[in-house]
């Protein structure tokens, strides 16, 4: 099995109706008509020896969304670990009060080949949409590794 590092910032916001937390949908076209488990933490990979998970964090929700994490108190919600294909992954999330218009996000890229096995290279967009959702919400289109951040956090705010 092969490990794997990811770090992630989970933004949040309050409203009158309680928080909200920011989430992107999965780019590319094998996520394009999904929309349940579709959507995540803004994260990605990073190498422990080569960089902190905080560092990486940030790094990630800027390549992401094309965005710095919003200025306040970065609240350590953990790691959750789980396995998928050969691969055990180990994902550290933050969450961050603030506020991003998800109009603003100018989203990083990944090369793949698409179709598979065609010899074609397509550029699609690391997440193709972002929107705020209550956590009831966010449960269902949270893919279900990344759920407990989100009970870490309510539990959090209480």
């Amino acid at each position: 099995m092969t490990d794997v590092f990811s770090a992630g910032v989970l933004l949040y916001r309050r409203g009158e109706a309680g928080i909200e937390v920011l989430l992107g949908h999965m780019g590319g076209p094998l996520w394009a008509k999904k929309d349940s488990s579709a959507w995540s933490i803004p994260k990605g990979e990073y190498v422990p020896d080569e960089e902190s998970a905080r560092l990486a964090a940030a790094r990630e929700f800027t390549e992401e969304l094309g965005l710095p994490v919003p200025d306040g108190d970065w609240i350590d919600l953990g790691e959750v670990r789980y396995g998928s294909g050969g691969r055990r992954k180990t994902v550290t999330v933050w969450a961050v009060e603030g506020d991003l218009d998800p109009a603003e996000v100018v989203p990083g890229t990944f090369e793949m080949e698409w179709p598979p096995r065609s010899g074609r290279t397509g550029v699609f967009p690391e997440v193709d949409r972002v929107a705020w959702f209550d956590p009831a919400t966010a449960e269902d289109k949270l893919g279900k590794g990344q759920r407990p951040f989100l009970t870490r956090l309510t539990e959090h705010l209480g």
